[in-house]
């Protein structure tokens, strides 16, 4: 019999919908890493926390295996591509509740040679690639209350 699917997803989901459906902002908490395909210059020690809702994203996607979306950072659209193994948190901005969850840790797909499901292919010449990230300390995720 085959593994069973992870709840994590199904968990982002039902916390994403209880946040839209009360009114509040939802926001995750996201351990970068070279999988992870958002704008390098906002995020801090590896880390990124980002606004998910209707109002700050759009074409939003929380999927099985990826959270993919359009935002606007600094006026400028781009294009967003998260895996879901790198979510450390869920939760709605106006009062902190939510969930936090275990970051995978180990080797991610894109590092061994195989790209996430729905990960952008890079392109050109590997030696004009930025370099990625380096990998944050490792250690239980914590959650950051931010005003």
């Amino acid at each position: 019999m085959p593994d069973p699917t992870p709840t994590k997803p199904y968990l982002l989901r039902a916390l994403y919908e209880w946040c839209v459906d009360n009114g509040y902002s939802p926001y995750i908490a996201v351990v970068t890493d070279a999988s992870t395909h958002v704008p390098p210059e906002y995020v801090k020690n590896g880390e990124i926390v980002l606004n998910i809702g209707p109002l700050a994203t759009s074409r939003l996607k929380i999927g099985n295996e990826a959270i993919v979306f359009s935002a606007r950072f600094g006026g400028i659209a781009r294009d967003i591509n998260i895996p879901v193994s790198r979510v450390a948190a869920i939760y709605a901005r106006e009062n902190g509740q939510g969930m936090s969850f275990e970051v995978e840790s180990g080797v991610p797909a894109a590092e061994k040679g195989e790209p996430a499901r729905g990960a952008p292919q890079p392109t050109g010449d590997p030696s004009e690639r930025p370099e990625p990230p380096t990998p944050p300390p490792a250690g239980r995720p914590t959650l950051r209350r931010i005003k």
